[in-house]
């Protein structure tokens, strides 16, 4: 009788586990899912209620550099000086995050970043000055002279409010002045939870700016020697190694962050991405940098890690001779304009006649099309984007003045 108590007891036991593993396994996932004991002791107790709500977020910050080196969610999300706190389930954290955050820990890199074309120079392209305080002004203009105290951009003012948002704006905030004084936003290079240098070192990641017919230096970089190699070779890439200890085993091919930023075999690191340059080609006209001979002997200490000094020297050579050919052709319709204004042929307005529209295009597009390809190694870009399309439109304009030269003589 003993026995058989004790085995209906044990019976009905193992008959309630089972039943109990039957109807646990058919719960949602979302009431099993539960952060490891690692991500509690990194995260506390943000990760609890994130893991329900916003798991993506959760699983990058578990998969980042900060998780693994202990920084927490609060670490970061705390309100600096300047910045609008409020109250979140018990913590008090910043409603929104800006470089100031990050420079609490990054401050050279910050400091680099201020100093370059991304800084403040590149909200200015768009918005003009009046956004920034006048010492935020004067510290840009020391680097990038006229670059910021300029007036708004007149064709994206044209262009209306929500294009301006969702299109000039979308990349030109990285440079856009925040409340608490910072300028500018890291997570449009790394992303906010993962924070991932491997993500900064992505062609694409800068080709979410740096594409399209008015700076196509993705394009260009994609058919580039460089951007073959990468794409054929990018499996093996160790892409997250440390900035300090980069070396070309980790990345024996360049990206845009290698030759503009990396620390590659013992070079230093910087986030002034405008350190390397020599000229500035983004400009109508390009003429050297202040410190041309500076950046020169920067980007080509970059050059020697592949290639030889002669072949550097003459790659140089060769496209400054593409910069001087394009100055000249811009300087030339630049000429014919002036004149159709000075004759009050043309109105001094801006895009208010085709004609303004074909000046603009011939320098903003092709000018600056041939010069990057010869900068980065891209002959179709020099040759079809760039310079047929520079004579091309060329003739186009000239035709133009003349007709408007004879229109205005029968008047």
């Amino acid at each position: 009788m003993e026995f058989k108590s004790v085995f209906i007891a044990v019976f009905i036991g193992t008959a309630l586990i089972v039943a109990a593993f039957l109807i646990n396994g058919q719960r949602p996932g979302v009431d099993l899912a539960h952060p490891t004991a690692s991500l509690i002791r990194a995260t506390g107790k943000c990760a609890e209620c994130h893991r329900q709500e916003t798991a993506a977020v959760v699983h990058q910050y578990e998969t980042s550099v900060h998780a693994n080196r202990g920084v927490t969610c609060l670490d970061c999300h705390q309100p600096s000086d300047g910045q609008v706190s409020m109250d979140h389930r018990g913590f008090t954290i910043a409603l929104a995050l800006t470089a100031k955050n990050c420079a609490q820990c990054h401050t050279t890199e910050y400091d680099q970043f201020q100093r370059s074309r991304h800084g403040a120079a590149a909200w200015a392209a768009v918005a003009g000055a009046e956004d920034f305080t006048e010492d935020q002004i004067e510290f840009a203009e020391r680097f990038h002279p006229g670059a910021i105290r300029r007036p708004a951009n007149a064709l994206a003012q044209l262009e209306g409010d929500g294009v301006l948002t969702l299109g000039c704006t979308a990349c030109h905030e990285i440079g856009k002045p925040n409340l608490d004084g910072s300028i500018g936003s890291c997570t449009q290079c790394h992303s906010r939870h993962s924070a991932s240098i491997a993500l900064a070192r992505e062609p694409q990641t800068c080709g979410q700016c740096h594409m399209g017919p008015d700076h196509s230096q993705l394009e260009i970089y994609t058919e580039s020697k460089h951007g073959v190699l990468f794409n054929a070779q990018r499996a093996s890439m160790n892409m997250a190694a440390d900035p300090k200890t980069l070396s070309v085993s980790d990345m024996p091919v360049p990206t845009c962050s290698t030759c503009h930023m990396s620390g590659l075999d013992g070079l230093k690191v910087t986030h002034d991405t405008t350190e390397r340059l020599s000229y500035w080609l983004f400009a109508s006209t390009s003429d050297k940098r202040p410190t041309y001979e500076q950046g020169q002997a920067a980007m080509k200490e970059v050059c020697l890690k592949c290639h030889a000094s002669t072949q550097i020297d003459t790659f140089y050579r060769e496209a400054e001779e593409v910069v001087v050919a394009t100055n000249a052709k811009v300087e030339a319709v630049s000429e014919i304009m002036a004149s159709l204004r000075d004759e009050g042929l043309i109105s001094p307005e801006p895009f208010d006649e085709p004609i303004d529209f074909i000046e603009f295009d011939y320098w903003h597009y092709y000018g600056r099309t041939a010069k990057h390809g010869a900068f980065m190694g891209g002959a179709d870009f020099v040759q079809w984007h760039g310079n047929y399309e520079l004579l091309a439109k060329r003739i186009e304009l000239e035709e133009l003045a003349e007709a408007l030269r004879r229109e205005h003589a029968n008047d």
